[in-house]
């Protein structure tokens, strides 16, 4: 009778945790070159191993949207749309790190920081509705500029392109490359970039909601194991990788190794990095390292 009741008792787990497995998990994600793993990964088969699907969109809004619509478990952002969901009634955790900006995001101006420092007025120009806005954010607290003097100006970059110094002016300008490339050509010059993390840090993580993660928690250490292995391969053969993944990030190979040069993977952070973050609401328990 004993035997017959443990064995039944053994049935049905192995029953609950061949269900679990067997659910499908959509992960929502979008054509950037942070995510190559992941792409990678899908083209390799091992996403497809351990039952794991990708909805791929042009835009972090538009991956995000699918997430918020519950048309997927978990969602590439960077921490604005991390940021931006938290703040509606979205359950929503980083659990894996990517990658972070090495260079990709700057800031621009046609005054010096401590001319900036002193200023009473500073119009920011940026798209605010964007990572530009998280950008200018740790660079305003970085420098200790007075928020009250900033005067937020909302433009797409590929409308900044044009623009130019007015000596009249405190200018500032949030962007990201290649739009950088002009304006500097038309005489402003590059105050910071995400090259130093301790004054500005765009990070890239796959996030999901802790029931998610509670109920898969064993296939997404397994999917951690996926991305680490997947970026390892891909940047030991970066020819093979790029016929993998070229169709998912539409740019030529010359584009695909000037776009890795900008990027530094965090999937192992130091602890450094991990306190950095931490203040950014990254909590390192969600975090599966």
């Amino acid at each position: 009778m004993k035997k017959n009741f443990i064995f039944t008792i053994l049935t049905l787990l192995f029953f609950i945790s061949s269900q679990a497995l067997s659910k499908e998990l959509i992960i929502s994600t979008n054509s950037w070159i942070g995510y190559t793993p992941l792409f990678y990964a899908n083209e390799k088969g091992y996403l497809k191993q351990l039952h794991i699907k990708l909805i791929t969109s042009n835009t972090l809004s538009e991956a995000a949207n699918i997430y918020k619509s519950a048309k997927a478990d978990m969602v590439t952002t960077t921490q604005h749309e991390y940021y931006a969901i938290k703040k509606t009634d979205h359950s929503i955790i980083p659990v894996i790190l990517f990658d972070r900006s090495f260079g990709a995001d700057l800031i621009l101006s046609n005054k010096s920081i401590s001319k900036l420092q002193k200023a009473k007025r500073i119009e920011a120009y940026l798209k605010t509705n964007s990572i530009n806005a998280e950008v200018l954010e740790d660079f305003i607290h970085f420098y200790h500029l007075d928020k009250n003097n900033i005067i937020l100006i909302n433009k797409e970059p590929s409308q900044l392109q044009h623009l130019k110094p007015q000596k009249n002016k405190n200018m500032l300008i949030a962007t990201f490359v290649p739009y950088n490339t002009s304006l500097e050509k038309n005489g402003f010059h590059i105050l910071a970039s995400t090259k130093d993390t301790k004054v500005i840090a765009v990070v890239d993580s796959l996030c999901t909601n802790k029931k998610t993660l509670q109920t898969n928690k064993k296939r997404i250490k397994e999917l951690k194991k996926i991305i680490d292995k997947s970026i390892l391969e891909l940047q030991i053969d970066k020819q093979a990788s790029y016929k993998l993944v070229k169709n998912y990030l539409h740019i030529d190979y010359n584009e695909y190794i000037d776009s890795l040069k900008l990027i530094k993977w965090i999937n192992k952070p130091s602890k450094n990095f991990i306190d950095r973050i931490e203040n950014m609401g990254y909590n390192e328990k969600d975090l599966i390292q």
